[in-house]
């Protein structure tokens, strides 16, 4: 198991194969990332995520929000979700983004997770609406976590610790070849909200049917 500390050179690669991770560090000084995590809590309007697992209609403490510049259906854990219009915060965030990545995304999954004990278990953002191997960039803000990939047939294992005001960008076959996590933690007490913003592809969004 590998624990990284890249500080904040985003020309590093954290994956050995097979995938591309790019850790900028803090992106935003204490002042804007305490500012943004505020209206964040504040602004969005959270909701308890849902998946069916086993055939059983799961709730979590951990809530959601999903946004985008169209109301894009969005089906993960074989549940659909449409977007909400972007609030004036994830605009200016996207921005941000984007212009520390190269990249453009046209929607943002939001997860906040209250403390410690909500996390979340190994997966892939493999979904069909998504576009194949773009780009998936992640702000992190509040508690500080530590996040684990962990490559799908060899099982080697990469861990790091996401910062206030950081921003992790996975891109490439990452999705195809790696999982993800955030392993809960009794260590943690206070809030983490986490923004992934992302591309769907609008040919496969919209009224299509979801299986």
């Amino acid at each position: 198991m590998k624990l990284f500390d890249p500080g904040a050179d985003p020309t590093i690669n954290l994956l050995p194969k097979d995938g591309t991770v790019n850790y900028y560090g803090k992106v935003l000084n204490r002042e804007e990332a305490a500012h943004y995590l505020e209206q964040l809590l504040k602004t969005i309007e959270w909701r308890n995520d849902e998946a069916i697992i086993l055939g059983k209609k799961i709730i979590t403490k951990r809530k959601v929000a999903w946004h985008g510049e169209k109301p894009f259906g969005y089906t993960y854990s074989k549940t659909t979700k449409s977007a909400s219009p972007w609030t004036r915060e994830l605009l200016e965030l996207k921005s941000k983004v984007e212009q520390k990545t190269g990249e453009t995304f046209n929607s943002c999954l939001l997860n906040l997770y209250h403390n410690g004990d909500e996390g979340m278990a190994w997966h892939s953002d493999g979904e069909k609406d998504l576009k194949k191997n773009g780009a998936i960039a992640s702000l992190s803000f509040g508690a500080e976590r530590r996040f684990a990939f962990k490559h799908k047939k060899t099982k080697e294992k990469i861990n790091l610790v996401l910062e206030h005001g950081s921003l992790l960008v996975m891109k490439g076959s990452t999705q195809t070849n790696w999982l993800h996590r955030l392993p809960p933690t009794k260590l943690i007490h206070t809030p983490r909200v986490n923004l992934t913003f992302r591309t769907i592809v609008e040919n496969m969004a919209g009224d299509r049917p979801k299986s």
